[in-house]
């Protein structure tokens, strides 16, 4: 069965439909490559994808760990690169609310959970990936 169905409407802009929920997505090109950038591009959409299966992969492991990411925030910066043009970096800062202290335990789970999910593992290794963490004081 398949996950989704993409329909290209017009002035490099799809829209996508999650076939399960019936939720939708509209990718327009960015600026930068002929489009409006008036939506998330294609390429934002990745990383977007590996900030949000952070937070859910954490979010999966947190009752298993004894740990709470309620609240957490994720920023997002991607960087293109030319010839090919791809995505060359995808920055990404997890910060945590102070409502839950961290072990130092849990820091090293939570990074090595961060740099093991499954949208980590299926992009390219050219494609740099820096997640930091910024921990409550």
């Amino acid at each position: 069965m398949a996950t989704a169905h993409i329909t290209y409407t017009r002035d490099l802009r799809t829209n996508a439909i999650h076939i399960q929920s019936g939720s939708e997505i509209e990718t327009d090109a960015p600026t930068d490559n002929k489009g409006k950038g008036e939506r998330f591009s294609p390429t934002d959409l990745v990383a977007v994808a590996l900030a949000t299966c952070i937070l859910t992969t954490l979010g999966i492991a947190a009752p298993i760990h004894e740990f709470n990411i309620d609240g957490a925030e994720g920023e997002v910066i991607k960087i293109m690169t030319s010839n090919p043009r791809k995505i060359g970096e995808i920055q990404i800062v997890i910060s945590f609310p102070k409502s839950f202290p961290f072990t130092e335990k849990q820091k090293v789970k939570i990074e090595h959970i961060a740099h093991t999910c499954p949208v980590y593992e299926s992009l390219h290794p050219d494609c740099k990936k820096t997640i930091s963490f910024v921990w409550p004081a």
